[in-house]
């Protein structure tokens, strides 16, 4: 006997209804409650709120450019521009092809062109491949296998003599071509001490080496210096990360740490962290200023990671970090890269996906929401709902999910006449509920943590799912892999879902609601 509908949803306060305990409203990025500006000068991080790991920063003039590993999701390796370091708005993708699990990369500019290094995972291993393009926003070139299995870890430099070089899985080194397209030589080792995922930087009179190495506890970082690319190294004398391993911390900062200047010269300082409480959400980016001691190292100052933090002078949000649209999408543009992602694609899958006029056609795939490969966005709230608006066309199931992985999600499912309820990575068969019509509205309501799932067939009334769920065990340490938990569209069978419209709403979480940010 199936359980009877639940009543409507009690779902938090809106938008409008926010009211900060230090008096100054976020500023909405991405239909987001978190953007980073506070206004009056301050910032508060993460300044990429949601998944956005192992970010890689390149200044170009007066704009930065930042972009992140992708892992398997295609378009991959997004491209975010901004002018001063706090507001951020994605450009482009630079991958639009399968090739593997991009896991780390690397963004340079060199004599005029623009160079991303992919360090790339696939069942033979791992390898470095690269991507190229005479504009940050495009095209870019198809990847291109430098030939170097089992590397990781790319990082560029130029030497004295002008020669390109890759640093790889932190401790060893191989001479680019002059076009940076292929090696010029094999591999060589270094008397450098460190640990992997580099970045190379020149200031004044040394060049700096920076790895680092992150565990389920601790953020270790090493930092060496030569006088040359070929040494000899000289170790820091400490440690220039500080205080993200306690217990207490509301951070546990990790990946590659980028410096570089603000738009006034000063410095600062580009890494990930795992919010705590909040591992669902992923890897965030995390922006803090660096200070340059006389004896020439550098050491990260400023506030908690928690607190508000000056601004970077001199910059500007920008005209287009000012009229980013949200995350809601009514399918009438092409957002495929710069919203929109498969999961775990096959080479073949943006064919899936086309434009008709009417929304967007998503062709089926697989058997249910495990193997169907469903479009994922990334967010970056505590508390936030979602909706989907589609319609089936052909023996398919369409649904609305929050999808970590193949063995990780919850969902809602609409096919062959039934409601399909998916709870922690399966279908549960007992709670099939019957429904007519080929039209239907889903929306998830996440409220720090749990869900609710509702449904209306064509323009009726909402009718709760009666089964909730709660989804905070859902994150990489207890799964494992690197995915974080998304909001996810899907198609699975023979038939397609035509995608009419997805809005997405932040809502004032419990820790708000109480009193506390």
């Amino acid at each position: 006997m199936k359980p009877a509908a639940g009543p409507a949803v009690s779902r938090p306060p809106s938008l409008a209804a926010l009211v900060c305990t230090d008096g100054a409203a976020p500023a909405p990025s991405l239909g987001s409650l978190r953007g980073a500006g506070l206004g009056g000068g301050s910032f508060r991080n993460p300044v990429l709120a949601g998944d956005h790991p192992e970010p890689a920063l390149l200044q170009d003039g007066a704009d930065y450019y930042l972009s992140c590993a992708s892992f398997q999701s295609c378009p991959g390796v997004v491209i975010w521009h901004s002018r001063d370091l706090v507001h951020w708005v994605p450009i482009g993708a630079a991958l639009a092809r399968v090739i593997g699990s991009v896991q780390a990369v690397n963004l340079i500019q060199h004599a005029g062109r623009y160079f991303i290094y992919l360090g790339v995972r696939t069942p033979q291993g791992t390898a470095i491949h690269v991507v190229h393009a005479d504009d940050m926003r495009g095209p870019w070139s198809a990847p291109i296998d430098l030939g170097l299995p089992g590397c990781a870890a790319p990082a560029h430099v130029v030497d004295e003599a002008g020669q390109r070089h890759l640093f790889v899985n932190g401790l060893q080194r191989v001479r680019l071509s002059d076009d940076g397209l292929a090696t010029a030589g094999g591999l060589s080792g270094t008397d450098c001490p460190a640990l992997e995922s580099a970045r190379m930087l020149r200031h004044g009179e040394f060049v700096y080496l920076i790895t680092t190495a992150s565990g389920s506890a601790v953020h270790r970082a090493t930092v060496a210096r030569a006088p040359s690319l070929h040494g000899p190294w000289e170790a820091c004398p400490f440690d220039p990360v500080t205080g993200s391993a306690g217990a207490a911390d509301p951070w546990q900062t990790g990946g590659p740490l980028n410096l570089v200047q603000g738009p006034a010269g000063d410095w600062w300082m580009v890494c990930h962290g795992h919010e705590k409480g909040f591992r669902t959400l992923g890897r965030q980016t995390l922006l803090q200023p660096v200070g340059w001691t006389r004896e020439g190292w550098f050491r990260v100052t400023g506030s908690a990671l928690d607190r508000p933090q000056r601004t970077p002078r001199g910059g500007t949000a920008g005209a287009e970090a000012m009229a980013a649209a949200g995350l809601s999408d009514d399918f009438t543009r092409d957002r495929l890269g710069t919203q929109w992602s498969f999961f775990d694609a096959a080479p073949d899958e943006l064919r899936r996906a086309h434009y008709d006029g009417a929304g967007l056609l998503l062709r089926g795939k697989g058997t249910g929401l495990a193997d169907c490969s469903p479009l994922t966005c990334t967010v970056g709230d505590h508390s936030y709902e979602a909706e989907l608006d589609f319609e089936l066309i052909g023996a398919v199931q369409g649904g609305l999910a929050l999808f970590h992985d193949a063995r990780g999600f919850v969902g809602v499912g609409i096919g062959d006449g039934l409601m399909h309820t998916y709870n922690y990575g399966q279908e549960h068969n007992w709670t099939q509920q019957p429904v007519l019509g080929v039209r239907h509205r889903l929306r998830v309501t996440h409220h720090q943590q749990r869900i609710t799932f509702e449904h209306a067939a064509g323009d009726g009334p909402w009718v709760q799912n009666p089964w909730l769920n709660e989804v905070s065990a859902l994150h990489q340490n207890v799964f494992g892999g690197f995915p974080s938990l998304r909001p996810a569209l899907f198609a699975a069978g023979a038939g397609e879902v035509r995608l009419r419209r997805f809005s997405y709403r932040a809502t004032v979480g419990l820790a708000a609601l109480a009193g506390t940010t």
